[in-house]
């Protein structure tokens, strides 16, 4: 076959340097090079994002390996593929002419193919008095045997980038599930630390996380939830160390403790002797509040899940663990026992979620709390609108993501 003469496009395209820079690619493409094009593919597929490759480009560019009757490419051997437009908008699932025409410019641009466009602008090949074809005009393939290693390299690196970020985020899931855990273990067994602090230290890293974020983004975050596990442990091996130093009197007082003790209550208002009152364990309704099921309430306040320590099936489960958390969020005893007579266990537990899932919106949960119970017990409150808000917030924080 004849060597191509074609290094300039047809018509009103003008020539630009990634068209330069394909054609370089494409003459220096080694003697006797060969390579499985659907191996070449799926390397371009991984590594799209360095090539600044779309989807429907990439869509494109497998319609047009498709017309190259070979699994291999080899170099000097008919790398140019030549279908027209409607066949090749056919093979790429029917796509537009004009969205077809812009992928191809994209592939041209990424520097996956070359144009080798005739006198007309069409394409074709002409073949000799053998058969064989002596030229061919169309889109070469070429560029894609010359970089093959190269676009191996660049999808393991995109492999080795995906799994660290995977490794970053099982990381932070473990620590946020870690830090969840003692926090709620240090609370039911009143444990003496600045829990309400660490809390909501805790809470200010959660908040920073973005919903899509890169690994360069995870680590320091993941740095500081590594951090403040570590606080929250030393606190616990404290607590060990003191009993194990005094171990008949810690024993005696970690049982009066639990059951008359709450500290670090931190709601503004309380009236005197009320911060210390022991919490009563509400009693729980056997059946959801005003029909909302608790799926529901855990798809718009899922963060509480991460303080049940065997996890929630019931609405009971819920009512234990929001009586756990509602000490870290400074809700007082009073205020918590209060919410339950005026609106029920499950809803005041369902509330706290609601608190929790909030977070820095609501800067006084004690007495946001209060207000609540006032307005239950006016029969104005209603569980409903508060549920339904959260649920359309993460939605709506769940379609911007994707």
């Amino acid at each position: 076959m004849d060597p191509h003469i074609s290094t300039t496009p047809f018509g009103r395209r003008s020539l630009s340097l990634a068209m330069v820079a394909g054609q370089m690619a494409a003459d220096s493409c080694a003697p006797g090079a060969s390579s499985n094009k659907w191996q070449v593919f799926r390397a371009v597929c991984e590594a799209k994002q360095l090539l600044g490759a779309s989807d429907r480009a990439l869509a494109v560019l497998n319609a047009l390996l498709s017309f190259h009757p070979d699994t291999d490419l080899v170099e000097g051997e008919g790398l140019v593929v030549f279908p027209s437009n409607a066949q090749l908008a056919l093979r790429a699932h029917g796509m537009a002419p004009a969205t077809l025409r812009r992928h191809l410019s994209v592939l041209v641009d990424c520097g996956l193919v070359v144009r080798r466009d005739s006198p007309n602008g069409k394409r074709y090949a002409r073949k000799g008095f053998d058969g064989a074809i002596e030229q061919a005009f169309g889109f070469d393939l070429t560029p894609l045997l010359a970089r093959a290693e190269e676009f191996e390299r660049m999808a393991e690196a995109v492999r080795a980038e995906r799994r660290s970020l995977l490794l970053v985020r099982e990381r932070i899931t473990i620590l946020r599930r870690d830090i969840a855990k003692m926090i709620a273990f240090g609370l039911e067994e009143g444990i003496a630390a600045d829990w309400p602090r660490l809390h909501l230290s805790y809470r200010d890293i959660v908040a920073a996380i973005p919903r899509t974020a890169s690994r360069l983004e995870l680590e320091p975050i993941a740095a500081e939830l590594a951090a403040l596990a570590q606080e929250v442990r030393k606190a616990l091996e404290s607590h060990i160390k003191t009993e194990e130093t005094s171990a008949n009197e810690s024993h005696s007082e970690r049982h009066i403790h639990n059951s008359n003790t709450h500290p670090h209550e931190f709601e503004p208002g309380l009236e005197k002797g009320q911060g210390t009152a022991a919490a009563v364990k509400p009693e729980t309704r056997s059946q959801p509040p005003t029909g909302y099921p608790l799926g529901m309430v855990l798809r718009a306040c899922p963060d509480i899940a991460d303080y049940a320590r065997n996890g929630i099936s019931g609405w009971a489960d819920l009512v234990e663990t929001a009586n756990l958390v509602r000490g870290a969020l400074g809700v007082s005893p009073d205020a918590w026992n209060q919410a339950c007579e005026a609106m029920g266990a499950v809803d005041a537990a369902i509330m706290v979620a609601a608190m929790l899932q909030k977070g820095e919106a609501i800067s006084s949960p004690g007495g946001y709390l209060r207000s609540l119970t006032a307005k239950a017990r006016a029969g104005e409150f209603s569980i409903g609108p508060v549920l339904m808000a959260l649920l359309r917030g993460r939605g709506g924080a769940q379609a911007k993501a994707g």
